[in-house]
């Protein structure tokens, strides 16, 4: 009964050994991993996998390829409270407002993506961006 049910486990185990994975840019640049190939013409690297969902190496920290902007992080510190800090915001924050208000398009950033605020989104940013700036910027 014990070889049997070893035998059971090891056959269902076997896929996992022999998983094939292929990766391939498409024209846009994004990366695609897919356990079927890319189509025909595309060029694609097979992965080797070895059955385990843990990573082989830990991930390399972010770094910031664009040295003027800053450095993306999952948990950003937040930055002190200083006549410096607070003048920058508020420097940051009216522009904001200056560039929401107006009647040029306003393109964010969202998930990697560039994406055009329509009228709805704009008030929502507007009104948080104005919020913001009495809250730390108008002196009470």
């Amino acid at each position: 009964m014990r070889r049997l049910l070893l035998v059971a486990v090891l056959l269902l185990l076997t896929p996992l050994a022999f998983a094939q994975v292929y990766k391939w840019t498409d024209a846009s640049g994004t990366v695609h991993y897919s356990e079927t190939p890319p189509p025909s013409g595309t060029n694609y690297k097979q992965i080797k996998t070895n059955g385990s969902v843990d990573p082989i190496a830990t991930p390399a920290p972010a770094t910031n390829d664009k040295p003027d902007e800053p450095a993306a992080t999952a948990a950003a510190e937040p930055m002190a409270d200083t006549p410096e800090n607070r003048s920058k915001l508020c420097t940051s924050l009216k522009a904001n407002l200056a560039a929401l208000q107006g009647s040029a398009p306003v393109v964010m950033q969202q998930e990697g993506k560039d994406v055009a605020l329509d009228d709805s989104q704009r008030k929502v940013h507007t009104a948080t961006a104005q919020a913001q700036y009495e809250q730390y910027c108008q002196t009470k």
